[in-house]
C-alpha cells in the first residue's frame, strides 16, 4: 500500500499473520454472500476471512483513528497509510508490528519465486484489476467516478505482459481461486459499502507503486533476466499520478462521517488477507 498488497517506498507488501481464521485458512473457495447487510455494529463473518468488526461500532464512531504513533494523521489518506503500515511484518517495514510466519511475509530478498508461480500471480492480479476498473467505469456510487482515468490503471499493461509471455511459448494459466475470490468480494462490496470499497482501491493500487516495484525488481533478477514488465511502467510521472489520487481520496473522504472513515480503515485487514493469498502464488 502506499505505505500494498497489500507498503513503504523501500519495503515490500506483507499481511497480518495474526488474523484469526473462522474455518478453512484458504479464502479462495468461498465468497461474501450477496445478502450480507452492513450495519454499524455487525460482524462480517466470511469463511476463511479474519473475524473482525468490519463495521465499526457506534461507540467508536465519533473518535478518530488514533492508535498509531507519530501524531495525528493529516488527511484521510495518511490514516489509510498508517493503518496499512501497522499490518506489515517487522521484517518488511520499520513501522510493521507483525512477525513473519509465512514465506511471503519475509524480506523479498529471501523469496524463491518460480516462473510458473509468477504467471499465476499476474493472471490472478489481472482479474482483480479488471474488476476494480470495471467498477470504477460503471460506478454504483457517484464517488467512484472521481477515480476514472487516474493513470494508475493496470489491466491493459498486464494484458501486454501476458501476451508477451504467450508469444515466448509460455502457457498462460487460468485465473485461480485467490484472484477470483477477491474479485467477487470487490464486486459485492462495491454495491453495498462505498467507504469499505475505497479502502481496497487504495491498498491495491498503492501497493503496486511501492512495494510491488520492489517485488518486481527482485523477481525479475531471479527468473526474468531482469526484464521490466509493463505492469510496473506508468504513462506520466508516477509521483504526480499518486499525488493526484491522494488528493481525490482526501476530497471524497471530506464528506464522510467519523464512522464512515473508521469503517473504511477497518477493511484494511481484509484487503491484506486477500492480497497475501495472491502474492503467495509467486512462490508456488
Amino acid at each position: 500500500m502506499e505505505s500494498l498488497t497489500l507498503i513503504s517506498q523501500s519495503r515490500s507488501l506483507s499481511i497480518n499473520p495474526n488474523l484469526r481464521i473462522l474455518s478453512s485458512p484458504n479464502i479462495s473457495s468461498t465468497f461474501i454472500p450477496k445478502d450480507v447487510p452492513y450495519f454499524k455494529t455487525q460482524f462480517l463473518k466470511l469463511p476463511g476471512i479474519a473475524t473482525r468488526n468490519v463495521i465499526v461500532s457506534a461507540a467508536t464512531t465519533e473518535k478518530p483513528w488514533r492508535r498509531y504513533t507519530g501524531g495525528e494523521a493529516k488527511g484521510f489518506v495518511d490514516e489509510l497509510r498508517l493503518a496499512a503500515m501497522k499490518l506489515h511484518t517487522r521484517q518488511q517495514a520499520q513501522e510493521g508490528e507483525m512477525e513473519a510466519k509465512a514465506p511471503e511475509e519475509q524480506r523479498v530478498e529471501e523469496w524463491e519465486p518460480t516462473l510458473d508461480g509468477y504467471l499465476k500471480f499476474l493472471v490472478d492480479i489481472k482479474v482483480v484489476y479488471d474488476t476494480l476498473e470495471q467498477i470504477i467505469e460503471k460506478p454504483s456510487f457517484p464517488s467512484y467516478g472521481e477515480f476514472r482515468n487516474t493513470g494508475l490503471e493496470r489491466s491493459e499493461k498486464l494484458a501486454k505482459d501476458l501476451k508477451w509471455f504467450e508469444e515466448k511459448g509460455y502457457g498462460i494459466p487460468k485465473a485461480s481461486s485467490p484472484g477470483v475470490a477477491y474479485a467477487k468480494y470487490l464486486e459485492q462490496l462495491s454495491e453495498k459499502d462505498p467507504q469499505a470499497f475505497i479502502c481496497h482501491f487504495y491498498n491495491i493500487y498503492f501497493a503496486n507503486t511501492a512495494g510491488g516495484r520492489i517485488i518486481a525488481k527482485k523477481v525479475a533478477e531471479k527468473i526474468l533476466d531482469s526484464r521490466e514488465l509493463e505492469f510496473y511502467k506508468w504513462d506520466g510521472e508516477l509521483l504526480q499520478l499518486l499525488q493526484n489520487v491522494r488528493d481525490k481520496l482526501n476530497k471524497v473522504a471530506e464528506n464522510w462521517s467519523r464512522e464512515d472513515k473508521n469503517r473504511c480503515l477497518g477493511e484494511t485487514e481484509i484487503s491484506f488477507k486477500f492480497y497475501r493469498e495472491i502474492v503467495r502464488l509467486m512462490l508456488s
